[in-house]
């Protein structure tokens, strides 16, 4: 027996000369561990461990099988049917069936499960924010998950919902070991665990703040990585990330400035690469400040950001700037009633002031991430960029920031910031995902404003078939968002990308991550 454990040892780890393929990631993952995570630097190293019940063609929004080979809904979308692969085996050499989703699903949704570990810190913030909250909560969309047999699982909903099955094949949704998690505990998905999935990759280690390596699943049931170890190198600076991939110690990152994409088309060894637009980055006003809770101040501070100077600073040919929350391939959910952008007036935003009763101004926190997203490359000087214009009007900004896995979770922990940038970049291709992530139950716990109206457009939305129907529900969401200007959309970006020349078969996925099984590295030396 050890003997053979041992072969098996020896046949996974990589030989001498081996392919490595080493991507330059944004930072360190928050967690490894499925479902309890909301950041895309995190969903990265995830799509390489774990697959989704739903997947996404390559480059494209277009749901396809993944861990289902098909799903059906009813004729009123409160009740779909998934059938499972095959077949299929955890990285741990446990089946796949009905039981782990229905495990997975119910320690995300259920905060009496016992799997779930919320009594230590466990939360699974982004179910409750796209699932429209949790088991017992009159606002969940899910009711319940049911067994048909081993291989075919019944979800049944409170609400119809056409757009299900792409909500759980987002890549938070991950489908996990059971025996993994009930081994390791609490400290699933932690450096000190080992995470496991059914993924093209299978963890080997992870070095916080440095990298993670991963080995190929030679067992994987779809197509079968080209190299022999993956490395995922955790590198914060968007400049250190371009100067890494000039000299060969990375060999593809994302997220880089964009004003690089000249010195990237200048080195004859890259290859620039520009993500899809799928995307917002926007600043979020919180309504339990007592000077953000005016109207007419959220209006001033909209009309005070001169948001096209700021684009055009800072997303040379990358980005544009407008008045909606959704990215333009989604612009037909959009209302015409709306202003192609928001105004830029800062002498009418100071007579606001005066008239809200502050000719003053006051002072106010601005929080900004400390990692470069594809929304925001450069967040430091942008929120510089956005407290100066603030200041014109005299509205004092304090900038603050603080770890990427903190801002996180003190962002939604009342009192929560005043003001703070973030962004989302689309898990699919609907404009539920993006006004269900941050309105209504769930999303809006950040800026504590969820109007009934607002909620119940959702569901609408939600529910709705066809695109005319849908865009009927999402027109009047926009009216209302925009007039209340607790979210306000700065920038819908082109992220920039870049490879080595020997870089093959990457494709980049408008939903911001995709799984590397598909990238070779012939070539390299």
């Amino acid at each position: 027996m050890k003997k053979l454990l041992l072969t098996a040892l020896l046949a996974s780890l990589p030989t001498a000369g081996a392919a490595t393929l080493v991507f330059g990631n944004n930072g360190d993952p928050v967690s490894l561990e499925s479902g309890n995570i909301t950041d895309g630097i995190s969903i990265a190293v995830q799509r390489q461990i774990y697959d989704t019940l739903v997947d996404f063609k390559d480059g494209t929004t277009e749901p396809v099988p993944g861990l289902a080979t098909s799903w059906k809904a009813n004729k009123d979308a409160t009740q779909w049917t998934f059938t499972l692969r095959k077949g299929v085996k955890f990285q741990d050499g446990t089946p796949f069936n009905a039981d782990a989703v229905i495990f997975n699903v119910n320690r995300w949704w259920d905060p009496k499960n016992a799997y779930g570990y919320r009594d230590q810190g466990h939360t699974y913030e982004i179910w409750g924010q796209l699932m429209g909250g949790y088991k017992g909560d009159a606002t969940s969309i899910l009711k319940n998950v049911v067994k048909l047999d081993d291989y075919t699982v019944r979800f049944d909903m409170n609400k119809p919902s056409t757009v299900f099955p792409s909500v759980i094949g987002s890549g938070y949704f991950g489908i996990a070991s059971p025996a993994a998690i009930k081994k390791d505990g609490a400290k699933y998905g932690t450096p000190a665990s080992k995470p496991v999935g059914t993924g093209p990759f299978i963890f080997q280690s992870w070095k916080t703040g440095d990298r993670i390596v991963l080995l190929p699943n030679k067992l994987y049931w779809g197509t079968k990585p080209k190299v022999d170890q993956l490395v995922i190198r955790s590198i914060k600076d968007a400049s250190q990330r371009l100067n890494e991939l000039k000299a060969g110690t990375i060999d593809f990152a994302n997220d880089l400035t964009p004003d690089s994409l000249k010195a990237v088309q200048a080195d004859k060894n890259l290859v620039a690469v520009k993500r899809p637009s799928f995307n917002v980055g926007f600043v979020s006003l919180n309504n339990r400040n007592p000077y953000l809770k005016n109207d007419k101040v959220r209006q001033a501070i909209s009309m005070a950001i001169n948001k096209k100077a700021i684009v055009d600073a800072f997303w040379p040919g990358l980005g544009i700037s407008n008045a909606s929350f959704l990215p333009p391939v989604l612009s037909w959910a959009n209302s015409k009633n709306v202003p192609a952008d928001y105004r830029y007036d800062p002498q009418a935003a100071k007579k606001l002031l005066a008239d809200a009763g502050y000719p003053n101004g006051f002072s106010v926190d601005l929080w900004y991430m400390p990692v470069s997203r594809p929304y925001f490359p450069q967040p430091k000087p942008i929120a510089e960029a956005i407290a100066a214009d603030l200041s014109a009007i005299g509205i004092k900004v304090n900038l603050k920031t603080e770890d990427w896995a903190k801002y996180l979770e003190d962002r939604r922990k009342e009192p929560g910031f005043d003001m703070y940038m973030i962004g989302w970049t689309g898990d699919y291709g609907d404009p539920d995902n993006f006004y269900s992530a941050y309105y209504g139950p769930g999303g809006s716990d950040d800026i504590n404003w969820n109007p009934p109206q607002l909620e119940k457009l959702l569901e609408q939305g939600r529910a709705a078939v066809s695109q005319a129907d849908k865009a009927k529900a999402y027109s009047q969401i926009h009216e209302i968002t925009y007039k209340a200007n607790y979210r306000i959309p700065m920038v819908h970006s082109q992220p920039l990308a870049a490879a080595r020349t020997y870089v093959k078969g990457w494709v980049p996925s408008p939903l911001g991550s995709e799984a590397f099984n598909t990238i070779s590295v012939v070539g390299k030396k």
